[in-house]
């Protein structure tokens, strides 16, 4: 009997820990809802600086995690 396996890459089996209030925006200090890792290392960014940079970054990029979902307030009034 055979079974069809699904492909897995490294990155899918990684933990990827969550930002806190500790993480700080590289750009102007203000909280990181952004994790963006390049070859070079990882920068943090808030949720404002993450729009702006991201086109810019390219190709650079290996890895863009983002959190910016937690800034919506989705509980009822």
């Amino acid at each position: 009997m055979s079974y069809a396996a699904t492909e897995t890459t490294d990155s899918a089996l990684e933990i990827v820990a969550p930002l806190g209030a500790g993480d700080v925006c590289d750009s102007c200090g203000a909280q990181a809802y952004v994790r963006v890792t390049l070859h070079a290392g990882d920068l943090l960014f808030c949720g404002h600086h993450a729009s702006k940079y991201r086109e810019s970054m390219g190709d650079k990029i290996v890895k863009w995690h983002d959190e910016t979902d937690r800034l919506r307030d989705d509980r009822a009034h």
